[in-house]
């Protein structure tokens, strides 16, 4: 028996078998028409689209019944401009998770590939210029995880895979059964004993410009900075003065402006290498997103405690990030 809550999903429902009877779906990926009264939704499931917060801003407010707001991003920084057109006691959910192998696998390919020399040997194809060069390898490097949560967790252990030293820090110390985690108060010290940095942390306002030039300036030469997160935790300006004097090398998912526009000097700059914010856009997110789904609404039809829920519309965060 259905008990009137309804759930907006950006799938069809025959996408995600064993969703829970005893609630009423809808399909709304953010394009066309609503698919009923907005002010009947308990559920919203954000379509999983660049910029749908530009779809959410007219809707938000016309659902003054909304319990959950679910992101299937990790991230939700783009939705706080949003939450005063949700009611008062509505719960803002991420899909951290979702995006866990997929972002942990490109994280690992930028290193390798910096490594390696991949876009240096990429340059050399496109020139038809057979020119073998020594480069280095991860076996022994020294690997500093900023931000162990689901993908710096996933990251480290395809790093030791590779015989790497993976050192773990996020925002506070801690021991886990992985090993012992820095906390971010160390990072000054961490910095110049690494070989590379693989940054995974959110985006908030601790984290903000946390690369900035001062860190920067305390990584040995020939480190290599790989950034999967948020551009914005990386000074672009600073990073780019360091990668164009030969000191360090990057790899970037995210960069800040994004996207990056023509003409900017990270395109074409020796010793970086660009993918445009592509670490979860896999053939891997439909089946994880939809597992994600599936046992996220049984634990709402049930009334068991979310997961990741990171924001009310009181403005309480519930997880450290």
């Amino acid at each position: 028996m259905k008990d009137g809550r309804t759930v907006w999903l950006p799938y069809g429902r025959s996408r995600i078998p064993g969703l829970p009877h005893g609630l009423t779906y809808a399909e709304w990926d953010g394009s066309g028409r609503l698919p009923g009264d907005p002010a009947d939704v308990r559920f919203l499931v954000g379509p999983p689209v660049p910029g749908a917060e530009r779809l959410l801003r007219p809707v938000l407010p016309r659902m003054r019944n909304l319990e959950v707001l679910q992101l299937l991003s990790s991230g939700y920084e783009h939705m706080m401009p949003l939450l005063d057109g949700m009611p008062a006691g509505a719960r803002l959910a991420t899909g951290r998770g979702v995006h866990r192998e997929a972002t942990a696998e490109l994280a690992v390919t930028l290193l390798l590939a910096l490594c390696r020399g991949l876009d240096r040997f990429a340059a050399h194809q496109a020139e038809g210029n057979w020119r073998p060069e020594f480069r280095s390898t991860l076996v022994g490097k020294r690997v500093l995880i900023i931000g162990y949560g689901a993908v710096g967790a996933a990251v480290a252990v395809r790093l030791r895979a590779f015989r790497c030293e993976a050192v773990l820090v996020a925002r506070t110390a801690r021991t886990t059964p992985a090993g012992h985690v820095h906390g971010t108060a160390e990072l000054s010290g961490l910095l110049p004993t690494a070989d590379a940095v693989v940054v995974c942390a959110p985006l908030t306002d601790r984290t903000h410009g946390m690369f900035d030039a001062d860190a920067l300036a305390l990584l040995k030469d020939g480190a290599m900075l790989v950034n999967v997160a948020r551009g914005e935790l990386v000074d672009t300006h600073a990073l780019v003065r360091e990668v164009r004097a030969g000191r360090l090398r990057t790899a970037l998912d995210v960069t800040d402006p994004e996207p990056l526009p023509p003409g900017h000097l990270l395109w074409s700059l020796p010793g970086a290498l660009i993918t445009p914010h592509v670490a979860a856009f896999t053939d891997a997110f439909g089946t994880m997103s939809t597992d994600f789904l599936r046992r996220q609404l049984n634990r709402y039809l049930h009334g068991e405690e979310l997961e990741n829920v990171v924001m009310t519309t009181t403005g309480t965060e519930e997880r450290a990030a």
